[in-house]
Protein backbone atom coordinates (compact mmCIF):
# COMPACT_ATOMS: atom_id res chain seq x y z
CA UNK A 1 0.00 0.00 0.00
CA UNK A 2 1.07 3.57 -1.07
CA UNK A 3 2.35 5.80 1.84
CA UNK A 4 0.51 8.54 2.51
CA UNK A 5 1.67 11.55 5.07
CA UNK A 6 -1.15 12.26 7.94
CA UNK A 7 -2.39 15.74 6.89
CA UNK A 8 -1.95 16.93 10.74
CA UNK A 9 1.63 15.73 10.92
CA UNK A 10 3.14 19.43 12.19
CA UNK A 11 0.16 19.81 14.02
CA UNK A 12 1.44 18.48 17.80
CA UNK A 13 5.11 18.58 17.11
CA UNK A 14 7.17 21.48 18.46
CA UNK A 15 10.14 23.06 16.36
CA UNK A 16 13.03 24.91 17.74
CA UNK A 17 15.06 27.07 15.69
CA UNK A 18 18.92 26.11 15.13
CA UNK A 19 20.85 28.78 17.11
CA UNK A 20 21.16 31.87 15.19
CA UNK A 21 20.29 30.38 11.91
CA UNK A 22 16.74 30.00 9.71
CA UNK A 23 16.35 26.32 10.14
CA UNK A 24 14.38 25.11 12.49
CA UNK A 25 14.34 21.15 14.00
CA UNK A 26 11.50 19.22 15.52
CA UNK A 27 12.47 19.03 19.47
CA UNK A 28 12.69 15.12 19.08
CA UNK A 29 14.80 13.47 15.74
CA UNK A 30 15.50 10.25 14.76
CA UNK A 31 18.82 8.88 14.95
CA UNK A 32 19.45 5.58 12.55
CA UNK A 33 22.65 4.21 14.80
CA UNK A 34 21.05 1.42 15.41
CA UNK A 35 18.12 -1.31 13.93
CA UNK A 36 18.55 0.26 10.24
CA UNK A 37 21.56 -2.25 8.71
CA UNK A 38 21.49 -4.51 6.67
CA UNK A 39 21.03 -7.59 9.36
CA UNK A 40 18.11 -5.50 10.23
CA UNK A 41 14.52 -5.88 9.26
CA UNK A 42 14.18 -3.94 6.41
CA UNK A 43 9.62 -3.53 6.91
CA UNK A 44 10.42 -2.80 10.66
CA UNK A 45 12.70 0.30 9.90
CA UNK A 46 10.34 1.54 7.12
CA UNK A 47 7.86 1.84 9.81
CA UNK A 48 9.45 3.51 11.70
CA UNK A 49 10.63 6.03 9.58
CA UNK A 50 7.04 6.60 8.33
CA UNK A 51 5.82 7.20 11.67
CA UNK A 52 8.35 9.19 12.99
CA UNK A 53 7.54 11.65 9.63
CA UNK A 54 3.50 10.86 10.48
CA UNK A 55 4.26 12.27 13.85
CA UNK A 56 6.64 15.38 13.14
CA UNK A 57 9.64 14.36 12.84
CA UNK A 58 11.06 15.73 9.67
CA UNK A 59 15.00 15.17 11.09
CA UNK A 60 16.54 11.99 10.05
CA UNK A 61 20.19 11.54 11.30
CA UNK A 62 22.81 9.34 9.88
CA UNK A 63 26.49 8.79 9.38
CA UNK A 64 28.63 6.73 6.61
CA UNK A 65 29.50 3.67 9.20
CA UNK A 66 25.97 3.09 10.42
CA UNK A 67 25.23 -0.33 10.01
CA UNK A 68 26.06 -3.20 10.04
CA UNK A 69 27.22 -3.42 7.90
CA UNK A 70 29.28 0.01 7.38
CA UNK A 71 26.86 2.06 5.01
CA UNK A 72 23.89 -0.48 5.44
CA UNK A 73 22.01 2.31 7.50
CA UNK A 74 22.35 4.87 4.72
CA UNK A 75 21.72 2.17 1.70
CA UNK A 76 18.74 1.07 3.71
CA UNK A 77 17.12 4.67 4.10
CA UNK A 78 18.11 5.49 0.41
CA UNK A 79 15.45 2.73 -0.48
CA UNK A 80 13.10 3.89 2.29
CA UNK A 81 13.03 7.40 0.90
CA UNK A 82 12.42 6.39 -2.66
CA UNK A 83 9.88 4.46 -1.68
CA UNK A 84 7.94 6.53 0.43
CA UNK A 85 9.09 10.08 -0.17
CA UNK A 86 8.68 10.88 -3.50
CA UNK A 87 7.55 14.50 -4.86
CA UNK A 88 8.21 17.34 -3.43
CA UNK A 89 8.24 15.09 0.61
CA UNK A 90 12.20 15.33 0.32
CA UNK A 91 11.98 19.33 0.72
CA UNK A 92 9.91 18.37 4.11
CA UNK A 93 12.91 16.58 5.60
CA UNK A 94 16.48 17.18 7.25
CA UNK A 95 18.81 14.77 6.65
CA UNK A 96 22.43 14.26 7.61
CA UNK A 97 25.09 12.34 7.31
CA UNK A 98 28.69 12.45 9.16
CA UNK A 99 31.89 11.21 8.70
CA UNK A 100 35.38 10.70 11.04
CA UNK A 101 35.30 7.24 11.93
CA UNK A 102 36.69 4.16 9.94
CA UNK A 103 34.85 3.25 6.49
CA UNK A 104 37.15 1.09 4.96
CA UNK A 105 41.00 0.34 4.62
CA UNK A 106 43.99 2.36 3.99
CA UNK A 107 45.17 5.39 4.63
CA UNK A 108 41.83 7.61 3.30
CA UNK A 109 39.40 5.91 5.19
CA UNK A 110 38.86 7.86 8.35
CA UNK A 111 39.29 10.70 10.26
CA UNK A 112 39.46 14.46 9.10
CA UNK A 113 41.42 15.14 5.90
CA UNK A 114 39.81 16.77 3.18
CA UNK A 115 40.68 13.24 0.83
CA UNK A 116 38.34 11.50 3.28
CA UNK A 117 35.83 13.56 3.81
CA UNK A 118 34.84 14.54 0.01
CA UNK A 119 35.21 10.52 -0.92
CA UNK A 120 32.93 9.68 1.92
CA UNK A 121 30.06 12.45 1.07
CA UNK A 122 29.97 11.29 -2.24
CA UNK A 123 29.65 7.59 -1.24
CA UNK A 124 27.27 8.42 1.17
CA UNK A 125 25.16 10.54 -1.49
CA UNK A 126 25.34 7.91 -3.93
CA UNK A 127 23.68 4.68 -1.00
CA UNK A 128 21.24 7.21 -0.02
CA UNK A 129 20.26 8.20 -3.72
CA UNK A 130 20.22 11.89 -2.73
CA UNK A 131 21.87 15.22 -4.81
CA UNK A 132 22.41 16.79 -1.41
CA UNK A 133 22.13 16.68 2.39
CA UNK A 134 20.73 19.20 4.41
CA UNK A 135 23.92 18.67 7.12
CA UNK A 136 26.93 17.19 6.97
CA UNK A 137 29.34 16.67 10.11
CA UNK A 138 32.97 16.11 10.95
CA UNK A 139 31.82 13.31 13.06
CA UNK A 140 35.10 13.77 15.30
CA UNK A 141 38.03 15.83 15.71
CA UNK A 142 40.91 14.92 14.15
CA UNK A 143 44.05 15.09 16.09
CA UNK A 144 46.54 14.83 13.04
CA UNK A 145 44.65 16.89 10.42
CA UNK A 146 44.73 20.68 10.78
CA UNK A 147 41.64 21.75 11.75
CA UNK A 148 42.11 24.08 9.10
CA UNK A 149 41.76 21.88 6.41
CA UNK A 150 38.88 19.95 7.99
CA UNK A 151 37.16 22.71 8.16
CA UNK A 152 38.08 23.87 4.54
CA UNK A 153 36.32 20.75 3.75
CA UNK A 154 32.99 21.17 4.98
CA UNK A 155 32.89 24.76 3.41
CA UNK A 156 33.95 23.30 0.46
CA UNK A 157 30.83 20.81 0.33
CA UNK A 158 28.21 23.39 0.81
CA UNK A 159 29.59 25.12 -1.64
CA UNK A 160 29.83 22.45 -3.99
CA UNK A 161 25.93 22.33 -3.20
CA UNK A 162 26.58 18.62 -1.38
CA UNK A 163 25.36 20.12 1.64
CA UNK A 164 23.15 22.80 2.67
CA UNK A 165 24.94 23.41 6.12
CA UNK A 166 28.04 21.87 8.17
CA UNK A 167 28.26 20.93 11.79
CA UNK A 168 30.70 18.91 14.34
CA UNK A 169 30.11 16.24 16.84
CA UNK A 170 32.27 15.21 20.14
CA UNK A 171 34.43 17.87 19.50
CA UNK A 172 35.12 19.61 23.39
CA UNK A 173 35.01 23.50 24.31
CA UNK A 174 37.79 24.44 23.12
CA UNK A 175 38.05 22.83 19.44
CA UNK A 176 34.78 23.84 18.89
CA UNK A 177 35.80 28.01 19.43
CA UNK A 178 38.56 27.15 17.36
CA UNK A 179 36.24 25.10 14.17
CA UNK A 180 33.93 28.06 14.34
CA UNK A 181 36.23 30.98 13.92
CA UNK A 182 37.64 29.19 10.87
CA UNK A 183 34.05 28.56 9.36
CA UNK A 184 33.15 31.91 9.55
CA UNK A 185 36.18 33.09 8.45
CA UNK A 186 35.37 31.15 5.57
CA UNK A 187 32.01 32.35 5.71
CA UNK A 188 29.99 28.79 6.27
CA UNK A 189 29.77 29.27 9.53
CA UNK A 190 28.81 26.22 11.72
CA UNK A 191 24.85 25.47 12.38
CA UNK A 192 24.99 22.42 14.84
CA UNK A 193 27.10 20.31 17.22
CA UNK A 194 26.36 16.91 18.37
CA UNK A 195 27.49 15.58 21.70
CA UNK A 196 26.99 12.95 23.50
CA UNK A 197 24.93 13.69 26.70
CA UNK A 198 22.43 12.33 29.17
CA UNK A 199 21.77 12.82 33.06
CA UNK A 200 24.53 10.35 33.01
CA UNK A 201 26.87 12.02 30.92
CA UNK A 202 27.37 15.73 31.57
CA UNK A 203 30.46 16.78 30.02
CA UNK A 204 28.99 19.60 27.62
CA UNK A 205 28.05 21.40 30.82
CA UNK A 206 31.76 21.86 31.53
CA UNK A 207 32.30 24.76 28.35
CA UNK A 208 30.32 23.20 25.40
CA UNK A 209 26.92 24.89 25.93
CA UNK A 210 28.18 28.34 26.52
CA UNK A 211 30.57 28.09 23.63
CA UNK A 212 27.24 27.18 21.92
CA UNK A 213 25.26 29.82 23.24
CA UNK A 214 27.90 32.50 22.94
CA UNK A 215 28.19 31.83 19.32
CA UNK A 216 24.53 31.06 18.92
CA UNK A 217 25.23 27.00 17.76
CA UNK A 218 22.28 24.58 17.54
CA UNK A 219 22.88 21.60 19.71
CA UNK A 220 21.57 17.68 19.05
CA UNK A 221 22.47 15.18 21.93
CA UNK A 222 22.94 12.00 21.05
CA UNK A 223 22.94 9.22 23.32
CA UNK A 224 20.14 10.53 25.33
CA UNK A 225 18.80 7.64 27.34
CA UNK A 226 22.75 6.16 27.91
CA UNK A 227 22.66 2.96 25.88
CA UNK A 228 19.73 2.42 27.42
CA UNK A 229 20.21 2.76 31.07
CA UNK A 230 17.71 5.41 31.05
CA UNK A 231 14.54 3.67 30.96
CA UNK A 232 13.10 0.56 32.57
CA UNK A 233 14.98 -2.21 30.87
CA UNK A 234 17.98 -1.99 33.98
CA UNK A 235 15.77 -1.29 36.97
CA UNK A 236 16.08 -5.17 37.83
CA UNK A 237 19.32 -6.20 36.74
CA UNK A 238 20.99 -7.01 33.15
CA UNK A 239 17.93 -8.53 31.16
CA UNK A 240 19.48 -11.47 28.52
CA UNK A 241 18.28 -9.62 25.40
CA UNK A 242 20.44 -6.33 26.19
CA UNK A 243 23.11 -4.82 24.03
CA UNK A 244 25.70 -4.83 27.10
CA UNK A 245 28.17 -7.14 26.70
CA UNK A 246 27.77 -7.68 23.07
CA UNK A 247 31.00 -7.37 20.33
CA UNK A 248 31.38 -3.73 19.91
CA UNK A 249 28.70 -2.41 22.04
CA UNK A 250 29.20 0.78 23.37
CA UNK A 251 27.12 -0.18 26.66
CA UNK A 252 29.22 -2.17 28.90
CA UNK A 253 28.34 -4.87 31.77
CA UNK A 254 30.94 -3.18 34.19
CA UNK A 255 29.26 -0.44 33.76
CA UNK A 256 25.93 -1.51 35.24
CA UNK A 257 26.79 -1.45 39.04
CA UNK A 258 24.76 -2.01 41.61
CA UNK A 259 25.20 1.76 42.66
CA UNK A 260 24.13 2.48 39.19
CA UNK A 261 20.96 0.73 39.16
CA UNK A 262 20.00 1.92 42.84
CA UNK A 263 20.42 5.55 41.19
CA UNK A 264 18.35 5.11 37.84
CA UNK A 265 15.76 3.22 40.22
CA UNK A 266 15.46 6.66 42.16
CA UNK A 267 15.30 9.03 38.84
CA UNK A 268 11.99 5.85 37.87
CA UNK A 269 10.22 6.79 41.03
CA UNK A 270 10.47 10.78 40.23
CA UNK A 271 9.47 10.19 36.69
CA UNK A 272 6.39 7.97 37.66
CA UNK A 273 5.24 11.18 39.91
CA UNK A 274 5.47 13.19 36.71
CA UNK A 275 3.17 10.04 34.79
CA UNK A 276 5.91 9.74 32.73
CA UNK A 277 8.28 6.80 31.98
CA UNK A 278 11.96 6.96 32.96
CA UNK A 279 12.99 7.49 28.90
CA UNK A 280 10.67 9.94 28.37
CA UNK A 281 11.56 12.17 31.76
CA UNK A 282 14.97 11.72 30.65
CA UNK A 283 14.73 13.49 27.03
CA UNK A 284 12.73 15.82 28.75
CA UNK A 285 15.33 16.81 31.08
CA UNK A 286 17.55 17.77 28.17
CA UNK A 287 14.62 19.59 26.50
CA UNK A 288 13.77 21.75 29.49
CA UNK A 289 17.39 23.81 28.29
CA UNK A 290 16.46 26.26 25.65
CA UNK A 291 20.31 25.76 24.32
CA UNK A 292 18.63 22.04 23.20
CA UNK A 293 17.40 22.26 19.82
CA UNK A 294 16.37 18.66 19.23
CA UNK A 295 17.37 15.58 21.29
CA UNK A 296 18.03 12.67 18.61
CA UNK A 297 16.90 9.42 19.56
CA UNK A 298 17.00 5.72 18.44
CA UNK A 299 14.54 3.49 18.56
CA UNK A 300 13.58 -0.35 17.40
CA UNK A 301 9.99 -0.25 17.54
CA UNK A 302 7.28 2.05 16.72
CA UNK A 303 6.03 1.72 19.97
CA UNK A 304 9.37 2.84 21.42
CA UNK A 305 9.36 5.61 19.29
CA UNK A 306 5.83 6.76 20.26
CA UNK A 307 6.43 6.37 23.70
CA UNK A 308 9.53 8.51 23.34
CA UNK A 309 8.01 10.96 20.78
CA UNK A 310 5.26 11.36 24.09
CA UNK A 311 7.95 12.90 26.09
CA UNK A 312 6.98 16.23 24.81
CA UNK A 313 3.86 16.07 26.33
CA UNK A 314 5.24 17.32 29.68
CA UNK A 315 8.55 19.10 29.53
CA UNK A 316 8.15 21.55 32.82
CA UNK A 317 10.30 20.49 35.94
CA UNK A 318 9.58 22.49 39.29
CA UNK A 319 12.17 23.07 41.34
CA UNK A 320 11.70 20.27 43.69
CA UNK A 321 12.18 17.59 40.81
CA UNK A 322 15.03 19.43 39.51
CA UNK A 323 16.64 19.62 42.98
CA UNK A 324 15.70 15.52 43.64
CA UNK A 325 17.34 14.90 39.94
CA UNK A 326 20.56 16.56 40.69
CA UNK A 327 20.75 15.52 44.25
CA UNK A 328 20.52 11.68 42.71
CA UNK A 329 22.87 12.94 40.07
CA UNK A 330 25.42 13.89 42.39
CA UNK A 331 27.67 11.29 41.71
CA UNK A 332 27.74 10.50 37.81
CA UNK A 333 30.39 10.79 36.11
CA UNK A 334 31.13 14.01 34.43
CA UNK A 335 33.99 13.16 31.91
CA UNK A 336 33.93 13.65 28.48
CA UNK A 337 33.47 11.14 25.67
CA UNK A 338 33.71 10.91 22.08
Amino acid sequence: MAYNPKQDRYDKMIYNRCGHSGLKLPAISLGLWQNFGSVDDFSKGEKMVRRAFDRGITHFDLANNYGPVPGSAEENFGKILKKNFSGNLRDELIISTKAGYLMWPGPYGEWGSRKYLFSSLDQSLKRMQLDYVDIFYSHRPDPDTPLEETMMALDSVVRNGKALYVGISSYTAEQTKKALAILKTLGTPCLIHQPKYSMLERWVEGGLLEVLEEQGIGCIPFSPLAQGLLTDKYLHGIPRDSRAGKPGASLKTKDITKERIAQIKRLNKIAKKRAQSLAQMSIAWLLKDPLITSVLIGASSVAQLDDNINSLDNLQFNEEELHAIENILANSNTDASS
